[in-house]
């Protein structure tokens, strides 16, 4: 199971590579259900892959002038301090209750991935942060990195662009520096109260950038967006089956379902001229809507 946990490791540093992000919400269920590792110690070492793979990240973005420190090292700052209170607040919280939490911010982050980006408003560089927003928002995505272990990236980057006035290269560069200083910080609070398996974390991380270096190169060969798609789908039924795990099957069956038609109805609305959901799904598929 090891073998096969590093395996897969590469695939998440893959799938981090190609899409810029994302990739780091798989990590918790692969430790949880393949590498056979209880909840708390999946998050903590979740947290460090996520951590260690965002400052190699950081590297590329730096030397192609995407990363804005000034804005970076605040925002990060106010993330690693809900970051540590959201590891501390773990240990208190019922498994079950965290993986269900995990699931939720799953469907998030694939909603964020299915969404149109080319309606994502670029904002303006010149435009001055809003320092208490910055600041509220840092705590919270932080706490909520550090609760469950996920980068939270899907929402860093629209805040970057909309409260910064950062344009999206720069926010997604950015937002790796705040991801890594979020991670690192919640990891250590979770340290205070679980024991990982520093070999096995290791491996990991080392699996997942190796991954990452590959998915880098192999961007341009690739459709981010087709990808991105793909990706969030497939993030909804992992949702599902933790769902049906942690709840009961009927739910989990359920949900997957409905990812199910959902996906069908997404397929449909972009590749042919009829759309079952038109006021709703069509807005956000304008190859669709430029058919009919």
């Amino acid at each position: 199971m090891t073998a096969l946990t590093v395996a897969l490791a590469v695939v998440v540093g893959v799938s981090l590579g190609l899409l810029g992000g994302g990739g780091s919400i798989l990590t918790v269920p692969l430790l949880t259900y393949v590498a056979g590792l209880d909840v708390r110690e999946a998050i903590a070492s979740s947290l460090l892959v996520v951590g260690v793979t965002s400052m190699v990240g950081v590297i590329a973005h730096m030397r192609a002038g995407r990363v804005r420190w000034r804005v970076a090292l605040p925002f990060g700052a106010a993330a690693m301090t809900g970051a540590l209170f959201g590891g501390l607040l773990a240990g208190f919280i019922p498994e079950t209750v965290l993986l269900i939490a995990f699931a939720m911010i799953m469907i998030a982050a694939a909603v964020a991935m299915l969404r149109d980006r080319r309606n994502t408003p670029a904002g303006d560089e010149a435009r001055h942060a809003q320092v208490a927003k910055v600041a509220v928002l840092g705590v919270a995505i932080g706490a909520l990195s550090g609760l469950v272990g996920a980068g939270g990236g899907f929402l860093l980057v629209p805040a970057l662009a909309l409260l910064a006035g950062l344009p999206m290269p720069a926010a997604v560069g950015t937002s790796l520096v705040v991801i890594a200083m979020q991670s690192l910080a919640g990891l250590a609070g979770h340290l205070t109260g679980v024991q990982i398996d520093w070999r096995l974390a290791a491996m990991v991380t080392t699996a997942a950038v190796v991954g990452a270096v590959i998915g880098e190169r192999l961007t341009g060969r690739v459709n981010p967006e087709a990808l991105r798609t793909l990706f969030g789908w497939f993030v909804l039924l992992m949702a599902s089956v933790i769902l049906a795990q942690e709840t009961t099957p009927v739910f989990g069956a359920a949900s997957a379902g409905l990812t199910l038609i959902g996906a069908g109805v997404y397929v449909t609305c972009r590749r042919t001229m009829y759309c079952p959901l038109p006021r709703f799904i069509a807005r956000a598929t304008p190859a669709a809507a430029g058919a009919r």
